[in-house]
């Protein structure tokens, strides 16, 4: 995918009078009909940046004008930190292939996605410059919000206002990969915009071409390539939930890509090198999106939904880094009882297998 930028902007950090020979920071915002949303999402960012950050813009041939309101607003505006780029694909590619684009184009040091749905917290990205001058962590991860346009008491109580992405210790360099994944998997949400890496880290690394959940893809290779992590547990991202989203709209396509998104993981580190914490985690958090994935095919195919629950079993136990038997043991242990017979139910919808027929009942 080419891309080329319209405008550029490098120059140094506003009162630390420090020269920047590139900008430190990316901030990297992939476009597809959101233009409703589209304005609110650079303000947050643009009004709390200076020359020493990039703002890259990239539209997937949207159909709603986002196109137009990003050349319009880069005219608003009228900041060198902010690049609309022009893409030379002639029809819509998907964010993965936008992603990819983008970070082709980008020349900070660092690297921060941000949907264009969503917006960042004021002093974010001072927070984060901050943090970086000072420890110089490979990755940061950060907290997020959720936004929704009309919240009510039970997201509240569900603690829609600060959720955690990593459920291990703060504010320290992290470098143990037993740490790194159960903290991971453990708090669930493998997202890209709550992960910001120095782009050196991100070489090698690319999302899968026309797939769905790209990020969950990325997330753990990402984490295990970096020489040190540090979570910060301040919300820096406000996550937009609305009805047109990826995630609100759920298909028998998005249900394939989400079984398969954690194919490759098993061979991309030593399993039997990890505690085991962490590789109950990790199993835990397939076993979970298994049960999401069979429902989908229920709701779906409610007549013979077996042959493609068949299929997201059979990605499951390739992608699981325990045996089903000692994943059925460990909830056992834990006193997960209907976490255990829910996961069972679920198994049991597809043509059991040996090693399931092994279980006790």
């Amino acid at each position: 995918m080419g891309a080329a930028g319209t405008s550029t902007g490098t120059g140094s950090a506003a009162g630390a009078g420090a020269a920047w020979a590139r900008p430190w920071l990316s901030i990297l915002i992939p476009v597809y009909n959101v233009r409703r949303y589209l304005r609110e999402c650079l303000l947050s960012v643009v009004s709390q940046v200076d020359e020493s950050v990039e703002i890259v813009m990239l539209d997937d041939r949207s159909t709603d004008g986002s196109a137009d309101l990003m050349r319009q607003l880069e005219i608003e505006f009228s900041s060198p930190t902010v690049r609309i780029l022009t893409q030379f694909h002639t029809e819509n590619q998907g964010i993965s292939v936008v992603r990819n684009g983008l970070l082709d184009a980008a020349r900070g040091e660092y690297v921060w996605f941000l949907d264009s749905d969503d917006c960042m917290h004021p002093g974010a990205v001072e927070q984060l410059r901050k943090l970086v001058r000072r420890e110089q962590p490979e990755l940061v991860l950060c907290d997020y919000s959720v936004l929704r346009q009309a919240p009510r008491l039970k997201h509240r109580l569900r603690g829609e206002g600060h959720r955690r992405t990593f459920c291990g210790p703060a504010r320290q360099a992290i470098t143990d990969r037993s740490v790194l994944l159960h903290g991971l998997f453990e708090a669930g949400h493998l997202h890209c915009w709550s992960k910001i890496a120095k782009r050196s880290v991100w070489e090698g690394l690319r999302f899968p071409a026309g797939k769905y959940f790209e990020d969950v893809t990325l997330a753990a290779p990402l984490l295990l390539k970096a020489a040190s992590v540090w979570y910060e547990p301040q919300v820096w991202v406000a996550y937009r939930k609305w009805e047109g989203s990826i995630l609100a709209t759920p298909s028998l396509v998005k249900a394939q890509h989400l079984a398969e998104s954690l194919l490759d993981l098993p061979s991309q580190v030593d399993v039997q090198a990890l505690d085991e914490r962490a590789r109950f985690a990790w199993s835990h958090f397939l076993a979970s999106h298994f049960i999401g994935t069979a429902r989908t095919a229920c709701d779906a195919l409610p007549d013979n939904p077996g042959p493609t629950i068949a299929q997201y079993k059979a990605a499951f136990l390739k992608s699981c880094p325990m045996p089903l038997a000692d994943l059925y043991a460990a909830y056992i242990g834990r006193a997960w009882f209907v976490r255990a017979l829910r996961l069972r139910r679920w198994l049991r919808q597809a043509a059991p297998d040996a090693e399931e027929a092994r279980l006790p009942a």
